[in-house]
């Protein structure tokens, strides 16, 4: 018996890297998935093979239960139709891992308003509407007086908490899904959903460039500390009914690393109780910075 015995899973973007490796392990510890994959290249563009279905046929092949779905989750009728896969195939629906995602680097005075609504589709809105649709599920389940321990995971990055030169469409996308986390675990807790985030750091399509030359080769005892499948024990116990009262975080991870991240909070603060002339809030402000920390430095930055 697993920890994910007999839930239901969604991973989106399951055809390589990251979700294929949730997917395979979701199915070692006894879930039921729905690899959905729209087999697209790095950039986005339409791809000339089905990485979905082969990911279906290693799980069936080690006596998993899974079944493909290949439409755009960036669509509201693809989002419905996700959802719709699961229940159909399986019943029910217990854990969402939206994973899906690519590139279009540019650096911002580069950056063409196309390469932005296209990462801002597939990374914000890709999250946003098959979010929309399981916890419309999920309520639904709810209020029916059926009882709901569903789990969401959302994929987010290093570059969405610190920044990314050559990345701003992406960082801002990352970003955005952490706010998005943030709202959903508020607003879904009565429904019994718990909602987090993951920010990963994991060898894929995806990064090879970024992590050129942390990506050599394995370690002392042969551990290859940037494997995807390093990311995926934190994320079936997230998508597992072991993770019970955990909801609103964000966890970096990378190797054998776990950390909880903790965000913006309020730091050094000066309150006059009056307004500030320019000068005077400059000179407030100058104190309160030499009190403060310094911030991370964003990624690729000298």
């Amino acid at each position: 018996m697993g920890i994910a015995e007999g839930r239901v899973v969604i991973v989106t973007g399951a055809g390589r890297g990251l979700g294929r490796a949730h997917a395979l392990a979701f199915a070692a510890e006894g879930a039921k998935v729905v690899v959905n994959d729209l087999g697209v290249g790095l950039d986005g563009a339409p791809g000339t093979d089905g990485p979905a279905g082969q990911v279906v046929a290693e799980i069936r092949a080690r006596g998993g239960e899974a079944v493909a779905h290949g439409g755009d989750i960036a669509t509201a009728e693809g989002a419905a139709s996700l959802v719709e896969c699961a229940v159909t195939a399986f019943g029910r629906l217990d854990t969402l891992v939206n994973n899906a995602g690519f590139l279009r680097d540019r650096m911002l005075v580069n950056l063409d308003e196309e390469d932005w609504d296209a990462v801002m589709r597939v990374h914000l809105k890709g999250h946003f509407l098959p979010l929309r649709s399981a916890a419309a599920w999920w309520r639904a389940e709810a209020k029916a007086g059926r009882p709901v321990a569903a789990r969401v995971v959302n994929t987010s990055s290093g570059a969405g908490l610190l920044g990314s030169v050559g990345q701003g469409n992406y960082s801002a996308a990352k970003a955005g899904i952490l706010g998005m986390t943030l709202v959903a675990a508020a607003e879904m807790g009565r429904y019994g959903v718990q909602a987090n985030a993951i920010a990963p750091a994991a060898r894929t399509r995806m990064t090879e460039q970024t992590f050129a030359e942390t990506m050599a080769a394995p370690g002392e005892g042969g551990f290859d500390a940037m494997a995807p499948e390093n990311v995926s024990p934190l994320v079936v116990w997230l998508g597992s009914t072991a993770s019970a009262g955990v909801s609103g975080r964000v966890f970096e991870v990378e190797g054998g690393r776990i950390t909880v991240m903790e965000g913006w909070r309020p730091g050094p603060t000066a309150d006059r109780g009056a307004r500030w002339t320019p000068a005077e809030a400059g000179e407030a402000a100058a104190k309160l910075l030499a009190s403060a920390p310094a911030p991370l430095p964003v990624y690729g930055a000298r």
